[in-house]
């Protein structure tokens, strides 16, 4: 078999791969966290469209079951949920409550205003989607640019509700301990 013919099956096969992960769709946007810089660089078509400060976890990288850590490297978003939910809505098991939050309320952290369910694609971060591991609204954006979650990647409200109307399932995320190189 030549060159071409195996780069054709490989492609095929890794779209295959991609497609069974649950993570088939969306191809025009990338996000790409620095746990170092505690932001996120939204891509669009390789172009820059949005920078977001944001949270990972406070017990540093790694994907195992318990460890509360923020795993690294390629992911998906495989669902989205809270599509129409107010700013502030609180969720508890994916659901919402009823209840609203303001920016910086004391109390609890609970997830609010919408979550980007990621799935992993690498062996090292399999365990993500098992995990719950989402993209979300805190009502603690005080903290933000700070590592203060449990794992998720946290975000101001009118961001992430921001994010979830720009990306759709599919969008590849990579969580890096790279400096992000800013446009």
């Amino acid at each position: 078999m030549n060159r071409g013919i195996l780069g054709g099956v490989w492609a095929g096969l890794s779209g295959l791969i991609f497609f069974l992960s649950g993570c088939a769709g969306d191809t025009h946007h990338r996000l790409i966290i620095s746990v170092p810089d505690q932001k996120m660089l939204v891509l669009t078509d390789g172009k820059p469209v949005a920078l977001y400060k944001v949270s990972t976890s406070k017990y540093g990288t790694g994907d195992l079951e318990g460890s509360y850590a923020t795993p690294l490297g390629h992911l998906c978003i495989r669902k989205k949920i809270g599509e129409n939910a107010p700013l502030g809505a609180v969720f508890h098991s994916r659901k919402p409550t009823g209840e609203v939050l303001l920016p910086d309320a004391p109390g609890r952290d609970p997830i609010v205003t919408r979550i980007l369910w990621l799935n992993g694609l690498e062996a090292h971060n399999r365990n993500a989607f098992s995990r719950c591991i989402y993209i979300h609204g805190t009502p603690q954006e005080s903290l933000l640019g700070t590592p203060v979650s449990y794992g998720c990647i946290r975000m101001r409200s009118a961001d992430v509700k921001q994010l979830y109307e720009l990306v759709g399932t599919g969008a590849h995320v990579l969580v890096t301990e790279e400096h992000l190189k800013e446009p």
